[in-house]
């Protein structure tokens, strides 16, 4: 379980979501991976379904 509150919880997920979308139009395929990771993390603490990037290996 996270140490976070719900709403930081889901405000560190709208962060991430921003950051993938700024890394995939640079491009970025690094940063793209971590901002996919973060978001799949937050998801599992949220209890929600997890986000599958296959372009990046994540399913």
């Amino acid at each position: 379980m996270s140490q976070y509150t719900k709403g930081q919880s889901w405000g560190a997920l709208k962060k991430a979501w921003r950051g993938y979308k700024v890394a995939k139009v640079q491009n970025n395929a690094a940063d793209m991976k971590k901002y996919a990771e973060r978001i799949r993390t937050l998801q599992g603490e949220l209890g929600l379904v997890k986000a599958k990037f296959p372009e990046l290996g994540l399913t």
